[in-house]
């Protein structure tokens, strides 16, 4: 049996294959980067929202968010920061995705916030992901 070395990549490549394949919803294992990641998700627009599931191993079901002509809210999601490279920035230099289209996500000393609320907050951290 294999052991899974970025739960996070994990996570964010079954939104992306769920949204191409018109998908409502997923499940994916429950961790509580993953509950932050949703939580940051559904406030940014781009899923509709997620149940977080204990029973058993525990699993957080999310909704995905489609637009009027059924084509997927997210048009791309990009994992910055891997285990084998960790990406850091600081409050200074942090990326500006797609033109201010997209949001860059980044676990800080505040938590798993987005790029402009790390800006506002003046802290740098890990740069999770890009998605547009």
């Amino acid at each position: 049996m294999s052991t899974m070395t970025d739960p996070i990549a994990d996570f964010l490549t079954r939104i992306r294959n769920a949204s191409k394949a018109g998908h409502a919803s997923l499940r994916v294992p429950r961790s509580k980067v993953k509950l932050e990641l949703a939580k940051v998700l559904k406030s940014e627009g781009f899923i509709e929202g997620y149940i977080d599931s204990t029973e058993g191993h525990g699993n957080v079901k999310v909704f995905l968010r489609y637009d009027a002509k059924a084509k997927g809210i997210i048009r791309g999601i990009e994992r910055v920061s891997k285990p084998s490279r960790r990406v850091y920035v600081g409050r200074n230099d942090i990326p500006n995705v797609r033109n201010g289209l997209g949001v860059a996500i980044l676990t800080t000393p505040k938590g798993i916030i987005t790029g402009k609320q790390a800006k506002t907050a003046g802290v740098g951290g890990e740069v999770i992901c890009y998605i547009w």
